[in-house]
């Protein structure tokens, strides 16, 4: 077995893609942020070993493998500074280095700063007012601390600023690209708030470029009944969409090759346009995958892809893998909708194709299986109408999306002419939010339910042994 992994080149480079996850995974677990020494000497042997026995393939191939571990394990490391930053009441000078997080209680502000070490990146929690922005420059005086967990090191903030006192000292500091695509969507917030009112107003931002603030009791009833990813710019989300998106192409008879052009053009500029942050740039990435999926119509090289992309996004931020549950959330739904979705389907051959119902119903009850472990191991909550919920609901999404878009833009040529696209999307957004009312109310809608880690990676093993059996019998 291991000499026919060899002699196929796909597969190796396969297993050298999982040596490394593996090697990060492993220094995540163990929380590796040191011993340099220990890798730069662990790299010399390994490189030795691969140049002693290259002529014999099955121990290169194993001392290779052995390399990209320990590759993984080195970039783990290399992420955290190497001087250790210094905590205690500081004052320092730095730069806005994202889009501020507006929260009901504050704002908070990843300032990159040059008074503690060049590059280095520093959380600031601040009071609502006076507000800042991206770019702007910062003289603050506070308490520096480390933040607890690895929540905000997986953004490049190894330091928490506590009380933070903020001067402005200057601004138009960042990226030049950033700052304009952010001022068009302060633009675009404030006609939305024009158009619709709360909380239609935060839910269509929301869908538009995933805003989160201002839905209230709303975000309450979302997390029980399972949509929340709708509000949220993920895998989960813009995969489904781009989904259904394929299917209304279909029904509009425009060509496959056109289809897939036309709605992978539509997520690139809709990347681009919420801001290009990591975690949307992640979102977009799965979603292209699932479309690539679709496209070439062969699920084993998708599934490379979806390794190698995973390798990509480890590469530039490896703390991802284990300490962002967006990240696993949209890696594991997205191999839920290319490997579960075709299994699902042939279950719902009864359910009419109209609108995409059958395809939506399909991905969304894929994707739910997929994440459904992984949702109880890190957040303990089992919502019990979220099936039939998704179903009810997410097939309005891109006819919703659509008409928001439509509204906005209309509303900047002639602003009645965008209110009347606008009633045709509270019409929408109201359906959503009457159904996810009414299943929420019930008792059962949504309940406390925590699993062990190694119920949930045997529940994996068993999803996977079920996709091989399938792919089995059908090859």
């Amino acid at each position: 077995m291991l000499e026919g992994i060899i002699n196929s080149k796909s597969k190796s480079f396969l297993f050298f893609c999982f040596s490394f996850l593996l090697g990060v995974f492993i220094a995540s677990i163990l929380q590796l942020q040191s011993g340099f020494l220990y890798l730069y000497l662990s790299l010399f042997i390994s490189l030795s070993l691969i140049i002693s026995f290259w002529r014999k393939h099955t121990h290169r191939f194993i001392f290779l493998c052995l390399f990209f571990l320990i590759i993984g394990l080195a970039r783990y490391v290399f992420a955290f500074p190497t001087i250790q930053p210094q905590e205690g009441e500081q004052t320092f000078t730095g730069i806005v280095a994202a889009e501020p997080d507006v929260r009901v209680d504050g704002v908070n502000y990843m300032i990159e700063e040059s008074g503690i070490g060049k590059g280095e990146r520093v959380l600031a929690k601040a009071s609502l007012y006076p507000r800042f922005e991206y770019g702007d420059e910062l003289q603050v005086n506070c308490k520096l601390k480390k933040p607890d967990g690895m929540y905000y090191a997986r953004q490049g903030a190894f330091l928490f600023c506590e009380r933070p006192e903020i001067t402005k000292i200057g601004e138009k500091k960042g990226n030049f690209l950033m700052a304009k695509i952010l001022a068009l969507k302060h633009i675009v917030a404030e006609r939305v708030n024009r158009l619709w009112h709360e909380p239609q107003a935060s839910f269509m931002a929301g869908l538009l470029y995933g805003y989160r603030g201002g839905l209230g009791d709303l975000n309450d009833l979302f997390n029980r009944t399972g949509v929340t990813h709708i509000v949220a710019i993920s895998g989960y989300n813009i995969s489904i969409i781009a989904m259904v998106l394929c299917a209304i192409c279909v029904q509009l008879y425009i060509p496959r090759k056109k289809a897939f052009w036309l709605v992978s053009t539509g997520i690139v500029l809709f990347v681009i346009f919420t801001g290009a942050g990591a975690s949307v740039v992640r979102a977009g990435i799965m979603g292209l995958i699932v479309l690539f999926a679709k496209q070439i119509g062969r699920m084993s090289q998708a599934g490379r892809v979806l390794v190698f992309t995973a390798v990509l996004m480890c590469l530039q931020n490896p703390l991802v893998l284990v300490w962002d549950a967006g990240f696993q959330l949209s890696f594991v739904a997205t191999l839920g909708l290319v490997y579960l979705s075709p299994i699902v389907e042939k279950r719902l051959l009864w359910m009419p194709t109209k609108f995409g119902l059958r395809e939506s119903a399909s991905s969304t009850l894929s994707a739910i299986s997929a994440t459904l472990p992984l949702i109880l191991y890190q957040f303990g909550r089992l919502s019990i109408v979220a099936p039939i919920v998704n179903v009810l609901i997410l097939w309005t999404i891109p006819y919703i999306m659509l008409t928001g878009f439509l509204a906005v833009i209309g509303s900047f040529i002639f602003y009645p002419l965008g209110k009347l696209i606008s009633w045709l999307a509270l019409l929408g957004l109201d359906y959503i939010i009457e159904i996810v009312k009414w299943f929420g109310s019930f008792s059962f809608a949504a309940v406390d339910l925590t699993i062990p880690a190694w119920l949930m990676f045997g529940l994996y093993i068993g999803m996977i042994y079920l996709v091989i059996q399938k792919y089995d019998k059908k090859t």
